[in-house]
């Protein structure tokens, strides 16, 4: 995890970037298109993960979630504030490829598609194993609607 020099928000580092994306590859091979097989195998490549671990792949999610949290790809996506949001879970579980390809062209998104269980997926698994809720120092929201940037035209 990175701080500004002036301890302002943490940011995802690249390294965190990487192991994401590496784990997000690894559930999908074990769980070929089954979605409900791709949570449990992650669920498992998570097991003996530390606290910081997990709140550093939660900090991931969390700037990926806002990063696409823009009104140009809900217009492709569509649904409420929380269908967005999960649509944003899906993009970001299908991977590194398919992240940056939407990031780079809404129309590369799936209309009316969801993983509601990768939004708050390591948040989750932090809570149940050490019975708190991360605390990412992102000072961003994954919640829709949240990136000003995202949805200046809107």
């Amino acid at each position: 995890m990175t701080t500004d020099e002036l301890g302002g928000p943490r940011l995802p580092t690249g390294e965190e970037e990487d192991r994401l994306w590496s784990l997000l590859a690894q559930a999908w091979s074990k769980a070929g298109d089954s979605r409900e097989a791709f949570v449990k195998v992650l669920t498992e490549l998570c097991e003996g993960m530390s606290s910081e671990e997990l709140t550093d792949l939660d900090r991931v999610v969390e700037r990926k979630l806002y990063d696409v949290d823009r009104a140009d790809i809900h217009a492709v996506t569509d649904g409420s504030d929380d269908g967005f949001l999960y649509a944003r879970g899906l993009i970001v579980a299908s991977g590194r490829e398919k992240y940056y390809a939407v990031l780079a062209d809404p129309n590369a998104a799936t209309p009316d598609d969801e993983l509601e269980e990768m939004c708050y997926f390591f948040a989750h698994l932090h809570h149940e194993k050490y019975g708190s809720w991360p605390e990412t120092g992102s000072g961003i929201s994954r919640e829709s609607c949240s990136n000003p940037e995202g949805w200046r035209s809107a």
